[in-house]
């Protein structure tokens, strides 16, 4: 018998002064049961980053051709695709060719330096693609905010990033390679 994902209900407060972006956001998280919680706080906090009215998660793992996370326009065009991890040129290019914007966040500590420094090169052609590493120490301070009810507030200033709930605060410098 497969194993069934976790859910998590979600109270996210953003004030984004970078952008300008102020609201308030409900709803529902399933982690799949191959993934980590620190997988489960990075596809959180890249949803904080780049919130909006219509910013959705997909069906995630479940599914090889759509995004993680991804907004699109009434029309059904695909504005921003989100993914996750150390991903590989082929899949980043039939994003960058699918959608106006491809967002490629990174997490993984010291292999991050090995894997860029093997695909820079090819990245550089695609003009639509940014690639963002979160630092591996903040990464894993994040997971003191895993439980299956969470009231969380981010505010971004700067580029800098605060994660706080009740208790915990956790700042996140996030990093530009691309």
């Amino acid at each position: 018998m497969a194993a069934k994902a976790t859910v998590f209900k979600v109270s996210l407060q953003i004030a984004d002064m970078d952008r300008h972006y102020y609201a308030d956001h409900q709803f529902t998280l399933a982690q799949h049961p191959s993934e980590t919680d620190t997988r489960m706080m990075v596809r959180l906090l890249a949803f904080a980053l780049n919130a909006s009215d219509s910013l959705v998660f997909s069906k995630g793992l479940c599914v090889d051709d759509e995004a993680e996370l991804w907004d699109k326009s009434l029309s059904g065009e695909i504005d921003l695709w989100v993914e996750f991890g150390q991903a590989d040129e082929k899949w980043l290019r039939k994003a960058c060719g699918r959608s106006k914007q491809v967002i490629l966040y990174t997490y993984g500590g010291r292999s991050v330096p090995i894997w860029w420094q093997q695909n820079q090169q090819a990245f550089i052609r695609y003009n639509n693609l940014t690639v963002i590493n979160f630092p591996e120490e903040a990464v894993k301070q994040m997971e003191v905010f895993v439980n299956r009810n969470m009231a969380l507030q981010v505010s971004i200033s700067e580029g800098q990033v605060w994660l706080s709930d009740a208790n915990d605060s956790v700042l996140i410098e996030p990093e530009i390679l691309k």
